[in-house]
């Protein structure tokens, strides 16, 4: 059994009564365990914290935005657990062994909108391993893992699609260097895309969208994920410090929600993605973005629909057989550049 551990002065605060609808410093409740592949900012050392444990402390203790409890055993949130805090903060891997009424409770927690949910990087690359609960895990956080074309260090571009108050604290394109992953069973009707990768200038490109923090309602209560978080030294960078800062208080309801879904900008970013694929400049790019921002709505709609499904075809190695995506890939270009004007 993994210990249930109360980081030191934080005990009073939990026990100090009911969380407000807006807690001025938000209880956290931080579940880090790893069923199967382990991030480095995970792996407790014997005896001791992991690394986006003691991160996510010294944060805490240093801004005083709000309170740790840490746990790298699933079964020890519980219903009851639920009612003494006020953020649920997941950096998981793998088939949590978490009850079925404790997820129920979550989402029920969660919706009822006293308390809010938190996703880091691996989060949406988990589940249960009992019959049900793991679709409803990918539609309740937004996206389900399916690959990481970019690695450990590999140079990304990170570009704001909408701004928004989680994401204050990074300039509105930047460079980072970071694993990326992309997802399956992703609902743009469902979320609003704060940040994506931009491949305009980058090497390792997909035609694709491809979402790296995201917000969405559930019910009256709210949930966000980001992507970031890989390495432990992400969770020294300022910037990502500041984020997750402004992550916990917007999940435990300070300031305006912003999280109504934004579908017809992850159109747009969609199509951007398959231009900056082919290779087009910026200029370029933006000219025929203006011309489709003006098209109709349905057809942008569908097009973007059909470049998500770009990445199922896409071949998993440099070798690997072309065929079908350059089938699908090319007449949908083609459809796109005759739309945006030659």
């Amino acid at each position: 059994m993994l210990r249930f551990l109360t980081l030191l002065g934080v005990l009073a605060a939990l026990l100090a009564g009911p969380a407000l609808a807006a807690p001025a410093k938000p209880r956290v409740l931080y579940l880090s365990q790893a069923v199967g592949w382990r991030h480095a900012p995970v792996i407790r050392p014997e005896g001791g914290l992991a690394p986006s444990e003691i991160a996510l402390a010294e944060l805490a203790r240093r801004s005083g935005a709000f309170t740790l409890q840490t746990t790298q055993d699933a079964r020890e949130i519980t219903p009851q657990t639920l009612q003494g805090i006020d953020v649920l903060m997941f950096y998981t891997t793998g088939p949590l062994p978490m009850a079925p009424e404790t997820w129920q409770a979550i989402q029920a927690w969660v919706a009822s909108g006293k308390g809010g949910f938190v996703g880091l990087h691996s989060a949406a690359d988990t589940g249960w391993p009992y019959d049900g609960p793991g679709q409803t895990y990918t539609r309740f956080i937004g996206g389900k893992f399916a690959g990481h074309p970019w690695t450990e260090g590999t140079p990304v571009t990170i570009a704001s699609v909408a701004p928004h108050a989680i994401t204050e604290a990074w300039p509105a394109r930047f460079g980072f260097a970071e694993e990326i992953y992309q997802y399956s069973d992703f609902d743009p009707a469902g979320t609003r895309v704060l940040q994506a990768l931009d491949f305009t200038g980058t090497p390792l490109k997909r035609p694709y969208m491809v979402p790296v923090s995201w917000v969405k309602p559930v019910g009256r209560g709210r949930l966000v994920f980001t992507n970031l978080g890989h390495t432990p030294t992400t969770f020294q960078e300022p910037r990502f410090q500041a984020q997750v800062v402004d992550m916990v208080r917007w999940a435990a309801g300070h300031g305006r929600a912003d999280a109504a879904p934004n579908p017809e900008q992850q159109a747009l970013w969609a199509i951007r993605s398959l231009l900056a694929y082919d290779g087009r400049q910026t200029d370029e790019i933006e000219a025929r973005m203006q011309r489709l921002a003006r098209t109709d709505r349905p057809w942008r709609a569908e097009v973007a629909g059909r470049i998500a499904g770009l990445r199922l075809v896409y071949p998993d190695k440099p070798d690997g057989d072309r065929a079908p995506f350059e089938t699908a890939y090319r007449p949908l270009l083609a459809e796109v550049l005759a739309r945006s004007g030659r």
